[in-house]
């Protein structure tokens, strides 16, 4: 297993409870503050694995009244960033690259965006430029997925 990133580190320095996980998010949003327009709360995190919740509010509504198409792409964005910053190597980096999404549904309360990778990838392998898909499902809180992203992300050693 790889060395644990800076960004997971700091995940579990924090207690898992509400607070941990608000204070965690409120760091990350100071970090990269155009997340901070979904209100976003990682509740759990671990390399491969993110999850991130984020409320249905007036500042997120599209013409419907429903959580608008971009800002779930937002959440999605935000739930496999914070899977990378977990899982890529301090000797690498990543950035995104593409985004595959379908609208599955209307979003209709708040949504729970889940990224998640069958496997991780060897990162002793990667010499070179690799694409990495990273798959985020996003439901709301009756649990359909309303949306789902494959975003592909470009990976290299530093």
């Amino acid at each position: 297993m790889a060395k644990e990133t800076a960004t997971y580190r700091s995940w579990k320095k924090l207690p898992d409870n509400r607070l941990g996980h608000a204070l965690f998010s409120l760091g990350m949003v100071a970090k990269v503050p155009y997340f901070g327009t979904v209100l976003p709360t990682v509740t759990r995190l671990e390399p491969g694995l993110c999850e991130v919740t984020a409320p249905k509010w007036f500042g997120i509504h599209n013409h419907l009244g429903t959580y608008h198409a971009i800002a779930a792409c937002n959440l999605a964005e935000v739930a496999m960033g914070m899977l990378s910053e977990a899982t890529v190597p301090a000797t690498h980096r990543w950035i995104p690259k593409a985004m595959n999404v379908r609208y599955l549904s209307k979003a209709e309360t708040g949504l729970r965006a889940v990224a998640a990778l069958a496997e991780i990838p060897d990162f002793a392998q990667v010499t070179e430029g690799v694409e990495l898909i990273v798959p985020v499902a996003v439901h709301d809180k009756r649990g359909v997925e309303v949306v789902h992203a494959d975003i592909t992300t470009w990976v290299t050693p530093k």
